[in-house]
């Protein structure tokens, strides 16, 4: 796992992203644009085995020409690093050992309550927004680590 400034270093244009939020049952997938500026939610992945993500998140990677993998870190409102936060990490450094791409963690906060609302503002019924919420959350994560690397 490398820092999302050395992120910015190997990261290439005309390649696409993927965006992780991986939740306790369900694992929110985003992918980006080939210009990398736009984050687009694209699918939820149920919580099974490490191995099952892993076979999920190659075949995405294969399908799409993904060359990089941003993941939500979950890290407390008052910056210190919880539970949530070590689980994302072994989970994350798990993906490192079996995907040959560059990883990074991206500051989460804030992300579900933000996927949720910019839905509102959308007129999405309510029941949608839930059952999306997790690939929403992804894009959110995607769209603010592409912000910045475009910056």
């Amino acid at each position: 796992m490398i820092t999302i400034e050395e992120f910015k270093k190997k990261n290439t244009n005309k390649v696409r992203l993927l965006g992780l939020d991986l939740g306790s049952k369900k694992i929110g997938v985003s992918i980006s644009d080939e210009n990398q500026s736009i984050a687009t939610p694209y699918k939820i992945i149920i919580k099974s085995t490490t191995n099952d993500l892993i076979n999920n998140l190659k075949k995405i990677i294969d399908e799409n020409n993904i060359k990089g993998i941003i993941i939500g870190n979950p890290i407390n409102m008052d910056g210190s690093l919880g539970r949530s936060a070590q689980s994302v990490k072994d989970i994350s450094n798990n993906i490192a050992k079996l995907v040959d791409l560059p990883i990074c963690l991206w500051d989460e906060r804030l992300s579900t309550v933000g996927a949720f609302n910019l839905s509102s503002q959308l007129d999405v019924n309510v029941t949608k927004r839930k059952r999306d919420i997790d690939k929403n959350a992804a894009a959110f994560i995607l769209q603010g680590a592409l912000d910045y690397l475009n910056n």
